[in-house]
């Protein structure tokens, strides 16, 4: 029946049965991409060395030992596997029932192999992270025939901290061996990665939160010690903030930073001591650039004749920030709670949430109501295609965005209401 209703999509025609709609969304973006359904498309794998130095590098190996823990026994057992993904879709660790190793190495389901989504059709790691929610992805549902044969279940991994993809947890298997509860054993087990995660950081900083003691005991004025992605762990002389926000590839030296104007950076242990320089006149921010032009990865960039920093932005900062460039007369807690939620009665959410952009946007952002600076000129760079616009949004204003904003690719005025 899934075959069916997928060759209709496929040949533009309407199918007699609905198909779920993260499904039928996810095969109109990848037939916009122009993948082949009869063969797909997969770069040359990762080298051996490649996929070592993702091993190292990225917060997932924290929380390897919970996922195997919470997957891989079970999965074994049920002839599944575990596959774990990086952010950019490259597999990385990949473990479970060696036959159905041997059968996922005949659809190219291998070691630093591509599984994004524009990239190998819809499936249980790249569409995930696309949605930015777990996904079951049943046989037929694939977009590329050879995956057919597979059911996948996969939930994405973000950091608790900011809500920015890490990677994607997998359990892949026969069609015949699957279970409709598997999504909910994933989704569970991601979320334990998840709060091991925060245990990670929280010891981190309470590690660097020692040494920063006695150094900022001999400090004048106001000074903050931060890890090396600018969240704080100790500060003097000023109002204690979450998280400084730096620059993408922090050096020492001299930075304008939003929130403390120009300040001094050095190196201290794993993190940095940020002096501000309290006799410098602050410089205004002059031009802020809201870039949505990725599926996956949105940012804000600012420049002032200081310099300039660009922060990477979780899913609902991009769409409250999307929101504000498109309206630059404000729009009031009650407002954003509708555009964003379709209930204009969660104030207190989008209220904390305002509060969060604020700490690394400062005094570009006011409020009452919400709407970026005067002086501040805000350029919002939106997708090629729109309905490519924040692909895992369901905020109400989001979704009509994508029927109504300009086809043109590249920048737009943001002061233009769609």
């Amino acid at each position: 029946m899934l075959s069916e209703v997928r060759a209709a999509k496929l040949a533009g025609q309407r199918a007699r049965i609905p198909v779920r709609p993260v499904i039928e969304q996810s095969w109109e973006r990848v037939l916009r991409r122009g993948v082949d359904p009869d063969h797909g498309f997969s770069p040359r794998p990762l080298t051996s060395d490649e996929v070592r130095r993702r091993r190292e590098e990225t917060p997932l190996r924290h929380v390897l030992p919970v996922l195997r823990e919470g997957l891989l026994s079970v999965a074994d057992v049920a002839h599944h596997i575990m596959v774990v993904a990086d952010a950019d879709g490259r597999v990385l660790w990949r473990e479970g029932s060696s036959p159905v190793l041997r059968k996922a190495d005949g659809i190219g389901f291998e070691l630093g192999a591509d599984w994004r989504e524009d990239v190998v059709g819809t499936n249980g790691v790249g569409t995930p992270a696309v949605v930015r929610r777990p996904v079951q992805v049943f046989a037929g549902e694939h977009f590329v025939r050879s995956q057919t044969t597979w059911t996948c279940t996969g939930a994405p991994i973000t950091d608790p901290r900011d809500g920015r993809l890490i990677g994607v947890v997998d359990v892949s298997g026969p069609l015949e061996t699957m279970h409709p509860a598997t999504l909910a054993w994933v989704t569970s087990v991601a979320r334990l990665a998840e709060a091991r995660l925060r245990e990670v950081h929280l010891s981190s900083l309470e590690r660097l939160r020692a040494v920063a003691a006695p150094v900022l005991a001999r400090l004048g004025g106001r000074a903050v010690v931060v890890d090396r992605d600018g969240w704080t762990a100790a500060v003097t002389g000023m109002p204690y903030t979450s998280r400084v926000a730096l620059p993408k590839s922090p050096t020492a030296g001299r930075r304008w930073l939003p929130a403390l104007g120009l300040c001094s950076v050095e190196p201290l242990a794993d993190g940095w001591l940020v002096r501000a320089d309290d006799e410098a006149v602050a410089r205004g921010a002059t031009r802020i650039v809201l870039d949505l032009t990725q599926p996956r990865r949105w940012s804000v960039t600012v420049s002032a004749e200081a310099g300039s920093w660009s922060h990477e932005l979780s899913p609902r900062h991009a769409e409250l920030l999307f929101l504000l460039a498109t309206h630059r007369t404000g729009l009031g807690a009650a407002r954003l709670a509708e555009e964003v939620f379709g209930d204009p009665a969660r104030t207190v959410t989008v209220r904390a949430e305002m509060s969060r952009v604020r700490r690394y946007l400062g005094g570009l952002l006011e409020h009452r109501p919400y709407r970026f600076c005067e002086q501040a000129e805000v350029e919002l760079l939106l997708p090629p295609d729109p309905r490519d616009l924040l692909p895992q949004s369901t905020a109400p204003r989001v979704v009509a965005g994508r029927a109504s904003v300009s086809r043109s690719p590249g920048r737009r005025d943001a002061t233009h209401r769609p």
